[in-house]
This record gives structure tokens, sequence and C-alpha cells, in this order.
């Protein structure tokens, strides 16, 4: 028997079944189908069919998709099998990701209607941790982690609130990204809080997840980039750690400390910083008035299928009913307060490290306690989208079956700072991580194209990472350029474009990326009788970067014949 039941807003109305049922669709060879990770899973013919006619930068990508983000042709459920729903499109990230090449292999379990950090509350099972049997996965994206650890897909979509898309991370010991708010759009995803909601991703690796969330963010975010954002972040950042961790597991504790002494090993500065104004607004997210925003969302079909509804996910939206608008305003207040507070607290460091959650409950401790885990679950996560923050939550240490997971904060829209931080948790080598493309995709950014004192390495260098610009690789002039050394110290190249009539050599030289701000301070600041110009590359295109006046360059000594600054150097033909 199906009925039609309440419309909620912004959704299509829900389908609504006369019990909940589970829309397990698995092949044969699915090992372990009663794990509850999937609640709806295509068939390995229909996914293998759409893989080998895939094209694109992620052709063949295997794809799980939470279950409160739309994939056209299959139900959203939100977790609940009556609030049912066929939506016509897919969501914003899903469709950016399919055009891109990625398979959705199905949808995933999560915690109803995207509310706990346990993967505990669906009627569609508990998802039992991938690597640890008896723990809980995590949630509230507790199945596209669960389906990330188990090698069943390579990237996986989930949604982030109070921490969904970090949470399940670390206690799988993958990677989770959490964007800055409004870069991925939210568009076909039920709501949790709108105010807060995020799209995720899940991969094994850094690079994996950071390509995903490229092609995710590639659409116009919902509010601009600041045109003076950094691209990255420098080479040795100051890490602000709490001065004290409430409720971290010993063995965790000892976890975190190795880890924090490997990034002081790596160069970073370590500094601690009062966790409190951090902490409180954590606590503030479901003990004041701002689950208000939860009840906003869906309260209106709670109310009216109660008895079908997770007893805890229903006690939690259905109290944010009777809030009155006065207390949300006092929340709000004493929020903005507390963000001042732990932004103050951040002045100077570049980023906040912190252990993505204090312990790993058992599914059975859960049970007894399924509010107060949850919420010491969300000591170090609840704060991050209430302070706009953005987040990588990567694993670390090892601590036993899991490793500790860790989670890189940084400032709104500073989400290439806290993936570099990320990538010096994890210790990979700099060459294993490619310039994440995903904050690149859609923050303001400039080329420059530097030849002499500014290559890497060489005495210059500073000025630029200083103005938070990021190195992306080597490049060449075209056949038309002459290279020269200026009488300045630090010695300076000149760069100068031949008349077609004469022969010229391709120059070697580097690519840097800053924002439009930036590049405007360092042109204010360059002293004659350099310049930046357009200079072409060798694959005809165009690029900003730097040049010399005429008349300097022609007193210059000649060096075009070495090919670039740094053969030069290693000639002795100029002076460092």
């Amino acid at each position: 028997m199906v009925a039609i039941g309440k419309t909620v807003p912004g959704q299509p109305t829900p389908v609504i079944h006369s019990r909940p049922q589970a829309i397990h669709t698995c092949s044969d060879n699915f090992e372990e189908p009663t794990m509850t990770v999937w609640i709806h899973r295509r068939s390995d013919t229909d996914v293998a069919a759409e893989s080998a006619a895939a094209n694109g930068p992620l052709a063949g990508i295997r794809l799980a998709v939470k279950d409160n983000v739309d994939v056209a042709g299959l139900p959203t459920t939100a977790g609940c099998p009556e609030y049912t729903y066929f939506p016509g499109a897919d969501a914003a990230a899903v469709a950016a990701l399919r055009a891109a090449g990625a398979v959705v292999v199905g949808k995933t379990n999560l915690d109803q209607f995207a509310t706990g950090l346990v993967g505990t509350r669906s009627p569609y099972g508990v998802v039992e941790n991938a690597v640890r049997a008896g723990f809980v996965s995590g949630g509230s994206s507790s199945g596209s982690a669960a389906a990330v650890a188990r090698g069943e897909v390579d990237i996986a979509i989930g949604t982030d609130t109070a921490g969904s898309g970090r949470v399940p991370a670390a206690l799988h010991g993958i990677v989770g990204i959490k964007p800055t708010v409004g870069v991925v759009s939210t568009a076909g995803v039920v709501p949790a809080c709108r105010s807060y909601d995020c799209v995720t991703v899940f991969a094994a690796d850094l690079r994996s997840a950071g390509r995903a969330m490229g092609v995710m963010a590639t659409g116009a975010p919902a509010r601009p980039w600041p045109a003076d954002t950094r691209s990255a972040a420098p080479p040795n950042p100051v890490v602000a750690v709490f001065a004290h961790l409430p409720d971290l597991d010993p063995a965790w504790r000892e976890a975190f400390d190795r880890t924090v002494d490997g990034l002081r090993e790596r160069g970073a500065r370590i500094v601690e910083i009062d966790a409190e104004p951090f902490l409180a607004a954590a606590r503030l997210l479901y003990s004041g008035a701002l689950v208000a925003e939860r009840y906003s969302a869906v309260g209106e079909f709670v109310d009216a299928h109660a008895e079908v509804v997770d007893p805890t996910v229903a006690s939690i939206i259905r109290a944010a009913r009777d809030i009155p608008a006065h207390q949300l305003v006092t929340d709000q207040a004493e929020l903005e307060r507390l963000r001042t507070c732990a932004l103050a607290a951040l002045s100077g460091a570049d980023v906040l490290l912190a252990p993505t959650v204090p312990t790993h409950p058992t599914i059975a401790q859960v049970a007894a306690d399924p509010i107060g885990v949850n919420s010491r679950l969300g000591t170090y996560t609840n704060f991050c989208n209430l302070f706009d923050l953005c987040a990588v939550a990567v694993p670390a240490a090892d601590a036993g079956e899991v490793p500790l997971g860790v989670t890189v904060f940084a400032r709104a829209f500073e989400d290439a700072v806290a993936f570099d931080v990320a990538a010096l948790v994890t210790g990979a080598p700099a060459e294993e991580i490619p310039e994440p493309a995903w904050p690149l995709a859609v923050a303001p950014v400039q080329e420059l194209i530097v030849f002499g004192a500014h290559l890497r390495g060489q005495p210059l260098e500073h000025q630029l990472i200083e103005l938070g610009a990021r190195w992306a690789g080597p490049v060449r002039t075209s056949p038309r350029y002459r290279l020269a050394a200026l009488p300045t110290t630090p010695s300076k190249p000149a760069v100068t474009r031949v008349p077609d009539d004469e022969s010229g050599v391709a120059i070697a030289g580097e690519r840097w990326l800053l924002s439009p701000a930036a590049l405007g301070r360092f042109l204010a600041a360059l002293p004659a009788p350099m310049q930046l110009g357009a200079v072409e590359l060798e694959d005809g295109s165009w690029r900003t970067g730097f040049s010399t006046a005429g008349a300097a360059a022609a007193s210059a000594k000649d060096i075009s014949e070495y090919g670039g600054w740094r053969a030069a150097l290693a000639a002795g033909a100029v002076g460092c």
C-alpha cells in the first residue's frame, strides 16, 4: 500500500510506504549485503557497462552517494522509507562528478535525516564499522565512509553539518574533506540545517579526495571567494592546538602528541590556544536554539509520521519545534561572541589541528546512551560549520586497529591552506600531492610566470610565499625570447621578446598561482626595470610573467645559450 505524505519544503512529495522496507539490490557476488552499507545498490552489470562507456577526468571512478543526496533514477529516502521520493535530476554535486566520468554504484545508509554522528539511527540497520567489528561507523554519513573503507567504491559523497563528513572518516582511517560553506552546491540535498550544511567527499587518500572535490566545486559558489584568499600554506606553517583535550582516550592522546611532534619535525611551529570558545560552541549546537533549523527542514514530516521515525531522531527534531524565537536570537548572538573569541585565539596561526573524535564507542555503548555518546563524538567537530571554518580530516599516528584521526581547520575560503597542512600531517612527499585543483577551481587566482630570483629555492621566493602564492610547476616559453643577467643584488634575469625577424630561444621558468589582490601588491612593490607583461608559453598560450624594459636588457649580459636561470647559475654564468 502506498500513500502520499505531507510535502517537505524544498523537496518533492514523499511516497509513503506502509512499513519500513530496505531497497537492497545486490549482485550475487556482493560480500555481506546484510552489513547495511547500502540502501540501494545498482547491479554490477549496470555499473560495469556505464564504467566502460565513461569518459572524462574521473572516467570509471566508482562513486557512492549518501541517501540524502539526489541521484536521478534512484530513490532518495534520507534514511526514512516513508519519506521516499524519486528525483528527476541529480543533485548538483552528483551531476558534476557524473559529467566527469564517475559512475554511481548506489545510495548509502545514514543516520536518519542526517541527524547523528553514530551510524546507528536508521531503519535500514546499524552500519557497523568496516574495519573494527562491534564498533560504530560514525555518522551521519555512515554508509558512504564504510563503502570507501571496504574498497567497494573509490570515492563517496557525504554531507556535514556537525561533523558527518569527518567523524566517519576518522573512525575508518580514511580522508574526509569539508569545504567552506557554499563552495559546493547543496542543490538536491535534503536539508538538515540549511545555514551550515555542506556536501563532503570521502576517499582513501588526499589525492583522490582533492580530485573529486575539485570537480564538485566547479559550479558557481553560493558565496564569492575573497580576492585576497591565500592559495597555499606557507612551507613552515603555524599550527594551533588546544591546550587541553577533554574526553580524549589515553591511547589517542599519545597518538595525537606523536602527530604534533611529527609536524614539528617537518618544520611547523606549534602554538597552544584555549579550547573553551570552540567547545562551548560545540555544546551550543544541540543544547540551544540553533537546532530549530532541523525542525524547519523536516519537522512537519516528523510530526505527521512520528511512529515510523527513529525515536532518538524524532526527539531531537521535535524538541526544536517549540523553541521561542527570542531564544534563537540570543543563541545566535552568543555564537557570534564565541566565534569572535575563537578567531582571536587563532590570530597568527595558519590552521588549527585537533583530534577528529575523542573516542571510538561500541554499538552497544551507543544503544545504552544514544544522546550522550553522540554528543561526545561531536566534541571536536560541532564548532566547525558554526564558526565558518573549512576542514580536512586525515588519518594520522597509529593507535591500534584504527589510526588516530585528526582534522586540520582553516578559516573560511582558506581551503587550500587546510589541504596543504593535512598533506604535511600525513607525511606524504610533496611530489605525491599534486596542486589541489579543488580550492583553486572556484577561487579567484592569477598565474604568474617567473624566471629568476623568484624561482623555487631562489633568494626572492619568500616574497611569493608571504603573499600566499602556490608553486604550480615548471613551464617553458615559446622560442621567441632572449635571456640576460641584470647587474643587481641579488642577480635577476631580463627576459625580452625578440622581433619577428630575429632568432630567440625557449626560456625555462616556473608557474605560480596567487590571488588577484596578492598579484596587485606584488606588482606595486616591483622595482624598476622589472615589470609584468604577457609572456607566450610553448603551448601557444599567453600568461602574465616577468619582462624587462628594453633599455635595461640591452646593457645586460646575454645568457640565452643556457635556456634558463638555473642552468646559467649552475654554469657560473651569473652570480647568486
